[in-house]
């Protein structure tokens, strides 16, 4: 977890540390406190973004913590698993309505799915799908005539 108060101005390192959170894919719990799933890198993440804070005349600290019960811990995996399906969703509906599967495409959607999946720590629902959509791009010709 990340306790954390950034200054209001200058906005750009709160912009900056915002960003790197969502990057992140974390779960907001409150203003100013995010969790992430216990590792080593996203421990180092955290840490990083703590140094940023207090680099922005902030403050922040890192936490190791788990919640005291299973309900709360299934919360914090289903909040984190819906945001991931969130953003699963909207790749998988432009892949299945795009009419054309040029090579550009399907790497910006690889991309896509590489950004997301970094994220998916749990496995969401729908990341499969969109793996699977991704394999079936490639194995089908482009059907767009010129």
């Amino acid at each position: 977890m990340l306790s954390y108060r950034i200054p209001r101005e200058p906005s750009t390192p709160r912009i900056a540390v915002w960003r790197r959170l969502k990057e992140l894919g974390v779960a907001q719990i409150v203003d100013g406190l995010v969790a992430l799933p216990h590792d080593a890198h996203t421990q180092e993440q955290l840490e990083w973004v703590s140094a940023k804070v207090r680099e922005a005349d902030g403050e922040a600290v890192v936490w190791v913590a788990s919640p005291s019960a299973r309900r709360d811990t299934d919360r914090f995996v289903e909040q984190m698993n819906t945001a991931r399906n969130v953003e699963y969703r909207v790749l998988l509906d432009e892949i299945e309505a795009a009419s054309g599967r040029d090579s550009r495409t399907i790497a910006r959607w690889r991309r896509e799915h590489r950004r997301i999946d970094k994220r998916d720590y749990f496995n969401a629902e729908l990341g499969e799908s969109v793996r699977v959509a991704l394999l079936d791009v490639v194995d089908v010709p482009n059907t767009v005539t010129s």
